[in-house]
This record gives structure tokens, sequence and C-alpha cells, in this order.
């Protein structure tokens, strides 16, 4: 028995997982919207007749959140709190014949290159024109920029090819139109996006494009930060160094995943690259780029890892002095090249490994921060909390990175404006300080 009245023309999408994606339901709920659907994203009022989930399928954490979370809402359309509920992205995408078995509450399942069809199933029309519009799910002032999909590296450990499919690159002039749009409705930083950045072009253009791409958005007018996010090392094109040091609008800032130090696991990861070239590319970056902020990512627990290839990670961290950085444990997963190996580190010791590698970032990030301290920063204010302005420099991206902290109680700021603060005092992973 229904306890409450439902919207039948009304769609609530729930993203799981990465910023791509959180890109993926914007283009679906501007698909949604120009189809006349009332469609918002995880408000909380549930009381849309139709529910989507936009699954990750990445590590068991995300596959179990996302399993977790069709299970809620299954239970919702029991309830008649809900009529429908439609699952799609990647945990559908690689498992779909086997949820359909086990989940008959959900209604349709699709993988993540089925938008035409998951719009069909609700009724809609897929519109060609609208390619590149999306409703926003993020605040106005920065946006999420997909510049392509999938991926054709190699990497053991890695299941994203096989629901994401070989790497596709958008064409620069549609992104440059999008970018346009965007930055008309109020949009002032692209954060780019792709299972691997730096791969940009070759498939489309025979050759690696992305240094001209950044030149191209670069020259959009009202786009005040372009953030790279997701570079691979091996191959990296060093062009696109000397565009980030000559644009002021490009952030002295590149997402770069290392995974690993020892030589060891750099091969048996099949990274393409070793601890020698990694150290010679950190160091031409920070050469080329004066004031670059790198970020990057490690593994801990993957098979085979020694006490000794921990230990030579964790020295490496404290050496290399990386700007950001995050840890994920090793997720053993099937149909992956590293699923033949013995995944021979404990789960428990997976996670003692992450804490120490994290503890020796963070010193590392308080040690930086206090530097900073005396100094003033460009700084975009993304939102207002409990008295405080929250906001970052062109060294953090959303959600992962840093912050800037203003107290709203003396000072004045605007949610999407830039603002120069002067940074009284640090911690491990904020800044707090006063607008200039």
């Amino acid at each position: 028995m229904k306890t409450k009245t439902l919207k039948k023309n009304k769609v609530q999408v729930v993203t799981l997982g990465c910023s791509k994606n959180l890109f993926d339901s914007e283009v679906l709920m501007g698909q949604l919207r120009d189809n006349k659907f009332e469609v918002e994203h995880e408000t909380g009022c549930d009381d849309a007749a139709v529910v989507v989930i936009n699954t990750c399928g990445f590590i068991d954490n995300a596959k179990q959140e996302s399993i977790d979370t069709i299970l809620r809402f299954g239970e919702a359309k029991k309830k008649g709190l809900v009529e429908k509920v439609i699952v799609t992205g990647c945990l559908s995408e690689r498992y779909k014949d086997d949820l359909i078995k086990q989940m008959p509450e959900v209604d349709a399942f699709f993988g993540t290159r089925d938008l035409p069809s998951l719009l069909k199933c609700l009724g809609a029309d897929y519109k060609h024109e609208l390619v590149g519009e999306r409703l926003l799910a993020t605040p106005r002032h920065y946006a999420y920029f997909k510049i392509s999909e999938g991926c054709d590296r190699p990497c053991s450990f890695c299941a994203i090819p096989l629901m994401r499919g070989k790497h596709v690159s958008r064409p620069i002039e549609e992104m440059v139109a999008e970018a346009k749009r965007l930055a008309a409705a109020g949009t002032r930083e692209l954060l780019l996006i792709a299972q691997d950045s730096t791969y940009y072009g070759l498939d489309l253009y025979g050759k690696r494009r992305l240094a001209d791409l950044l030149k191209a958005l670069s020259d959009v007018e009202g786009i005040g930060w372009i953030r790279l996010h997701y570079a691979f090392p091996a191959g990296f094109p060093l062009e696109v160094l000397d565009v980030m040091r000559e644009r002021p609008n490009i952030c002295k800032y590149l997402d770069m995943p290392l995974q690993h130090v020892s030589d060891k696991m750099l091969a048996s990861m099949r990274r393409g690259i070793t601890k020698a070239k990694s150290e010679e590319l950190v160091a031409t970056i920070r050469d080329k780029v004066p004031g670059v902020a790198l970020r990057t990512t490690m593994i801990a627990g993957y098979p085979g890892e020694t006490k000794a290839d921990h230990a030579e990670m964790l020295a490496w961290v404290g050496t290399m002095r990386f700007d950001r950085l995050g840890v994920f444990a090793y997720s053993h997963e099937e149909d992956t090249h590293a699923f033949s190996l013995k995944d021979n580190v404990p789960a428990k010791e997976k996670r003692r490994r992450c804490e120490a590698v994290m503890a020796a970032q963070q010193a590392v990030s308080l040690s930086l921060n206090e530097a900073k301290v005396g100094r003033t920063f460009k700084v975009l204010v993304d939102s207002k909390e409990g008295g405080v302005w929250t906001g970052r420099t062109e060294h953090d991206s959303p959600e992962v990175d840093n912050t800037v902290l203003v107290d709203a109680k003396k000072h004045y700021l605007r949610i999407g404006d830039f603002a120069d603060v002067r940074i009284t005092s640090a911690e491990e992973y904020d800044l707090i300080g006063v607008p200039v």
C-alpha cells in the first residue's frame, strides 16, 4: 500500500562512485529535463515515482555501496514509496546478468553506454542536439568536464576497461562549445576528467592533443580555472607543462596516479614505468611548472607486496613530498590480469598499510601547509556552513583536497567568486585565512 502520493513525471537520480559517473548522471538529467521530466539529484525528498541509480563497480567497497543502495530502493518499491527502480552505470555494465537474477525488484538494468535505451525505458527521446548539455549536480561555479571515455591501458589491477570500454576522445570543437555554454551559465572552473587524460587525441587525431585542448579551453571567456585530473605517467606529453606554465587560467595542479614505487610492484601492475622514471618525471614537472601542486594515489596490499615494498613506499612518500596523496587498499577484481595472482596480503594488513601511508602524508601535508602561513592565495569560494566560508586555492580540487576556511561572522564573501585570502594559520588539511 502506498503511503504517499508520488509525482508521476518526477525522476530522482542517485550517483555513486567517481566524478565521471557524476558527469554521466548530469547528461542523463539534462536529457530528462528536455523531455519535460521533473528531475532531481539526491535531494532526499523521495517523492519521485522513478529512481535511477548510477552505480560504481571499481573496487569492493564501491560495489557494496552500490548493492546496498539498490536494495534500499528495492525495499522502498515494495512499500509503495517508489514505483520504478532503474539501475545503470559500471556495476550494471559488469554484472548485469547476475543482478537481473538476484534483484527481481529492479525494473531494468542498463550499462555505461546505454543512455538512449534507458531514456526509451522512461518514455523519453534521446536528443542528439543536446550533446554536451547537462544539468549540473555541482554548484554552478564549477563543473566536471569529461574529455574522453574508456581506457586502453593494460594495468593489471583495473577493471575500468571492462566497464567503460576502449578509449574514445571527444572532439575539441564540441568541448569548446560546451565550455562556452557553461561559462555563460556562471561556471568559473572546469575540472577535466577522463579514465586517462594524457591519452587524449590519439584515437581521434592520430596524436596526443591534450595541450591543444587545454589551449582551446583556456581561450573561453569567463573560465577562470582549468584543472587537470587523471594523468597517466608513462608517455606523459611534456608539452602540457608548457601550456600549464604559460596560461594563467590553467591551474598549477596535476592529478597523476603513480600507484606504487617498488619496481617489482610497478612491473607486476603493468604500469610501463619504473621508480627512476617516476622520479625523473616528477622532477621535470616541478622544474617546468614552478609551484605546481602534485596529487597522486597509491595502492597498498597488492599481491606479493612485501614489508620491504611497503617500507619503500612509506619512505618515498616522505621524500617526494607530494602536495596531495590518497591511498587505496588493493581490491582483487575478477577478469583482471592481477586476479591470476594470489591475493596474499590480509585485509587487516592492507588497512594497516593504508593508514601508515596516510600518516606519513599527513606529516608532509602539515609541513607544506605551515609554509603557506603569511602568504596570500587566490581562492574560489565554494560554500558557507556553520558560520564559515569554505573555499579552495588553485592547488585544490573539490571533495578530495585541502580547503581554505574564512570566518563568516567577520568577513563577507560570495559563493562562486574568487577572493584573495591571506593565510593566518594551518592544519594538516585546512588553511585558515582572512580576505585581503
